[in-house]
């Protein structure tokens, strides 16, 4: 009887658990539970009308995204705080390429990390205050390199312009026959004088091609000059001498004075070892030239190229012993320590035209003319641009803006 009891009571005990605990969770689940509505509406609207395009005029870089603004910017339900750029190329998964979130209100972006050939998914996140994130669809672009810069079509023709003038200048100075007018240089015009000095004195004639390598400009006008130079001097059987602070510069010496003197009928008066390698170390260079300056008093030093630090030590040294010094350099910081100490000094881009000045040859005369008309017009634009820009008419200034762009 008590054992039927028992089994009674526990049997109760397990009903009134069991309905207990399903109350227990049914209160749970409707009480606690968010709603899945309740999320989304939380989420800010995504932007929409996304557009990826290849940027124009560039080579193959940049490709530019656009979209319209999510209807939550500004004055939405959950208002968007600023908007991720993400990117993923055809091997991979989104990834967000903007290191802080796009400001509101704006609807471009500009992705200049992109490899030419490669297409390239884009998407656009909105975001909020409190951080949901919502997606636009995506779109995929590839990026290529264009042929042309279509903005700078005008600086185009300029170019082709200044060309047809150097062309027509070139042509009218070999098919005329007549001497090309270039105003006098008294440096180069002093050549002649400091060889023949020489010439009379029994002395030699030192010419420094300077520090420059072989690709400098300024050492290639200097090995220029140094060609006229070597004609002079293989007529007149003068000794000429240089060193050199390079090793490949001295080999294309050695060739350009070689070729001078047999084009000028004395290949006997050539010797390959007044041609010769110094040193590499710039002031190792000046104390040897200087040595050079001291033991064999030259009657003339021809100082032409690219010079640094050295200049004024070198100028210094060929103005004691008495020579006859003619400079010319591109560096305008060493330009007045050659005007102190030098009897002629080469400025700017009188060094460039030296070897046309010197060789009177019609084809150098032609183009170092065509370029003087070339820089004229350039002149007179800028004249024309000053005159309009003081009358209140910026056309030019915008035209150039445009081109630069």
């Amino acid at each position: 009887m008590k054992l039927n009891r028992a089994c009674l009571l526990g049997l109760i005990l397990i009903f009134t658990c069991k309905i207990t605990f399903a109350q227990s969770s049914e209160f749970s689940s409707e009480e606690f539970r968010v709603p899945d509505e309740a999320v989304t509406e939380n989420l800010p609207a995504p932007p929409t009308n996304i557009e990826a395009k290849d940027k124009k005029n560039d080579d193959g870089t940049s490709i530019i995204i656009s979209w319209s603004k999510s209807v939550d910017d500004d004055d939405g339900a959950n208002n968007v705080t600023g908007y991720n750029i993400l990117r993923k190329s055809s091997e991979g998964d989104f990834e967000t390429i903007t290191e802080s979130p796009i400001e509101t209100g704006k609807t471009d972006y500009t992705d200049d990390t992109v490899e030419r050939g490669i297409i390239y998914s884009y998407l656009v996140q909105a975001i909020n205050a409190s951080g949901a994130t919502a997606d636009s669809e995506a779109t995929s672009v590839e990026a290529t390199a264009s042929w042309f810069h279509t903005g700078k079509k005008w600086l185009f023709l300029s170019v082709v312009l200044f060309s047809v003038v150097v062309i027509y200048s070139i042509y009218h100075a070999t098919r005329s026959g007549k001497d090309i007018f270039i105003r006098r240089i008294p440096g180069l015009e002093a050549v002649d004088e400091a060889i023949g000095r020489a010439t009379e004195m029994g002395r030699s004639i030192l010419y420094i091609v300077g520090l420059g390598g072989v690709s400098n400009v300024a050492t290639i006008a200097s090995m220029n000059i140094l060609s006229q130079v070597a004609r002079r001097t293989a007529n007149y059987e003068t000794a000429l001498r240089v060193p050199c602070s390079d090793p490949i510069v001295m080999n294309v010496v050695r060739e350009m004075v070689k070729t001078a003197y047999l084009d000028e009928g004395h290949p006997d008066a050539y010797h390959e070892e007044d041609i010769f390698f110094l040193t590499e170390s710039q002031f190792a260079y000046a104390a040897g030239v200087d040595g050079i300056m001291l033991r064999e008093k030259p009657a003339a030093v021809f100082l032409q190229g690219t010079f640094f630090a050295e200049s004024l030590i070198l100028a210094e040294t060929g103005n004691s012993v008495g020579a006859i010094q003619i400079a010319g350099t591109d560096k305008e910081h060493q330009l007045p320590f050659f005007i102190a100490a030098c009897d002629y000094t080469l400025i700017g881009e009188e060094l460039y035209a030296a070897s046309a000045y010197l060789s009177r040859e019609p084809m150098l005369l032609g183009s170092l003319k065509g370029q003087d008309y070339g820089k004229l017009m350039i002149f007179g634009a800028i004249v024309v641009g000053i005159i309009l820009e003081l009358l209140g008419i910026n056309w030019m200034t915008t035209f150039f803006d445009r081109v630069s762009n």
